[in-house]
């Protein structure tokens, strides 16, 4: 029996916008392209949205985006960051670029820090949380989470790493995603699926996530930002 042809197209389907529930009026990639470069995927996953949340996540994705590459670089000047994506959002948006050099701090002994504006990466990780989990089990989670961790890899001990990047659970042990559903084709091994340690590789060095039940999401932006979202229930 081919689990392709079970519930396909049915199970892949979500109703309403993936982030708030209302009426999905246009489409949204998860993760935002600006967090990618070119070329893009050619499967980079697309959700359901409203249109409200679509345009209102923007500005702090951008915000994201250039503060991530601009704290791995040390500097907010455009003509050292390495991504052109986002040396051109600097330089067209010096609002944006004066606002995350603002969060920059150095000290008398030359030791940089950023005092990011945690809201705002929030937003954007809960926002990618809910997207993925969405897609993967075609089921929106609209909840709060009872946790949600944001820190650099860097800032990690070795075996706070070794957690992260270890398997969320023994595939024995784990649960059967629902039949027809994303999780299930990947672990029925009927879609295609760039994979790493059990991690799914949208862009390699870029973005890399995945998603387990019940309800834990955990994705790394640039290699550096470590990210976890968890529910109690689904």
């Amino acid at each position: 029996m081919d689990p392709r042809h079970l519930f396909f197209d049915d199970r892949l389907k979500t109703d309403g916008c993936v982030y708030c529930g209302a009426a999905s009026e246009s489409r949204d990639h998860c993760p935002s392209k600006v967090l990618l470069d070119e070329p893009f995927p050619s499967d980079l996953p697309v959700l359901d949205a409203c249109r409200s949340c679509n345009e209102a996540f923007s500005p702090d994705e951008q915000y994201v985006a250039c503060l991530v590459e601009c704290v791995l670089c040390g500097s907010t000047e455009p003509r050292v960051v390495h991504r052109p994506k986002v040396r051109r959002i600097l330089e067209e948006n010096p609002k944006l670029a004066a606002r995350i050099k603002r969060s920059r701090h150095e000290n008398m002994a030359a030791n940089v820090s950023w005092e990011p504006e945690l809201h705002r990466v929030k937003n954007v990780v809960l926002k990618l949380a809910r997207g993925h989990f969405a897609y993967e089990f075609s089921v929106p989670v609209l909840e709060e989470p009872y946790y949600l961790n944001i820190v650099p890899l860097v800032s990690m001990s070795e075996s706070e790493r070794s957690r992260f990047e270890s398997p969320l659970e023994d595939s024995l042990l784990a649960p059967w995603p629902e039949m027809g559903t994303r999780a299930f084709l990947r672990a029925a091994r009927a879609l295609p699926a760039r994979y790493s340690n059990g991690w799914i590789v949208v862009q390699p060095g870029r973005y890399r996530y995945r998603v387990g039940e019940p309800g834990n999401v955990d994705l790394v932006l640039s290699e550096y930002l470590a990210c976890t979202v968890a529910w109690d229930e689904i």
